[in-house]
């Protein structure tokens, strides 16, 4: 009877720690024959996205024709260290660029696609942006993997510093949601190679994101890898935390453990909203003190 109730307890644990894990990573696959389709406010048209063969992007209005965007995107397929292919893209204003560039690490979900108009704001105002799918997400190959988006955003970072072509006078990294999380350990591991670090409705650790949905259980099973909450402490340069109040993603508490455990300078930015949702409803407080953190 005590080792069929031991054995009840191992498959449950086990169960739980593979249902707990599985909140890290929601990737959304893409293929060349897909289509988006959103409403433009600026132009006020619908816009239509598409892939070439090469699963470059084409974006046209309602007439079938290239839609007039005040910025261009360019597909870059990279390989990773594990001889993945990994899809970025790098957006660039068609004027005004403000010689700051942004490495943008996307959250747990979607890919791509879902995430640059999170950016376009910024890019609006004169910022580059380089950004990447991890592994298994959008036209990424390989498994979708927490240790992979750790070594995924590292790889991205190498190419990025590996393209002389691209010339910025300023490098941030800024991530949202698990991609702040990663900011925060990938950000203090190469603080030499970046001028300030942004992260927006980022959690605290794994452990305490999910403790915030299984409470207990999740402090046992879920394996901590890398945290933000120890590395936080040992970056030194400019920093820059986003959080809403609203947020019921990441709760509030999070952005507040990141700041208590963080260096001077930095700055605490409180916001409302839905989770992550800052550059759509704060785009241009958020993007002059992005200029302020790299002066």
């Amino acid at each position: 009877m005590i080792k069929s109730i031991f054995a009840l307890v191992i498959i449950v644990a086990l169960a739980s720690s593979c249902a707990l894990n599985k909140i890290f990573l929601h990737p959304f696959p893409l293929k060349t024959s897909d289509s988006y389709s959103d409403y433009n406010k600026d132009l006020k048209d619908t816009l239509t996205l598409t892939f070439k063969a090469d699963q470059s992007p084409i974006i046209k209005n309602s007439n079938n024709e290239n839609a007039a965007l005040d910025y261009s995107i360019e597909s870059i397929h990279f390989l990773n260290q594990r001889e993945d292919t990994l899809n970025a893209w790098f957006i660039k204003p068609n004027s005004n660029y403000n010689g700051i560039t942004i490495y943008f690490l996307h959250g747990n979900a979607g890919n791509i696609v879902y995430n640059y108009l999170l950016m376009e704001p910024f890019v609006k105002k004169g910022f580059q942006v380089f950004m990447i799918d991890y592994s298994g997400f959008g036209f990424s190959q390989g498994k979708s993997k927490r240790k992979y988006v750790l070594t995924d955003g590292k790889d991205g970072l190498d190419y990025l510093a590996s393209r002389t072509d691209i010339k910025y006078d300023k490098l941030i990294m800024y991530g949202q949601s698990l991609g702040g999380h990663l900011s925060a350990v990938l950000g203090t591991q190469n603080q030499d190679r970046i001028d300030g670090l942004v992260l927006e409705g980022a959690f605290s650790s794994h452990k305490d994101v999910a403790n915030d949905r299984v409470p207990f259980l999740s402090r046992i099973f879920v394996r901590e890898m890398y945290s933000a909450e120890k590395n936080i402490g040992n970056y030194t340069k400019p920093l820059l935390i986003i959080h809403s109040k609203e947020d019921e993603v990441v709760f509030y508490k999070h952005g507040e453990r990141l700041n208590k455990l963080a260096n001077e300078p930095k700055e605490f930015f409180t916001i409302d909203g839905r989770h992550v949702y800052g550059p759509l409803l704060y785009g241009d407080s958020i993007a002059k003190k992005l200029v302020e953190l790299v002066k």
